[in-house]
């Protein structure tokens, strides 16, 4: 299917997810709640004090395992950072239920594909959003 649409949205979120060994179904869940939460639509006055929700924009999520490279040394990244493809898989998909059934305008990428992504950014504004494990209570 070189050169369709898989998805398309107007004014939102494109996100980038990069899923690292280590995430977790409940940092999924996280960072569904933080994604339609995070304020950075302007409001009436042009501060960045709205959330997607509250524009009623829509979201896209695409898999880019990618972003988890390591960078540290050389000339050449390493993705031993990345999770393996089966994990990946699972948490992209745990996410796109997670945001589906909270808001209902959410598209997707396709996972494993080799996709051109064009982005219009306003602003530009980019942000690297990151959802740390939830420490563990202990007695």
């Amino acid at each position: 299917m070189s050169g369709a649409t898989v998805a398309a949205i107007g004014p939102g979120l494109l996100i980038l997810l990069g899923v690292e060994r280590g995430d977790s179904p409940a940092g999924a869940e996280r960072l569904a709640e933080r994604l339609l939460a995070y304020r950075v639509f302007p409001d009436a006055a042009g501060r960045m004090n709205l959330s997607v929700t509250d524009v009623a924009g829509e979201l896209l999520l695409v898999p880019q395992f990618t972003l988890a490279a390591d960078t540290s040394h050389g000339n050449r990244p390493g993705f031993e950072p990345a999770a393996p493809p089966d994990e990946g898989r699972a948490l992209f998909e745990h996410l796109l239920n997670a945001l589906r059934s909270r808001w209902p305008r959410v598209h997707q990428g396709q996972f494993g594909a080799d996709m051109e992504v064009e982005l219009v950014n306003t602003g530009p504004v980019t942000f690297s959003l990151r959802v740390p494990p939830r420490p563990v209570a202990r007695p």
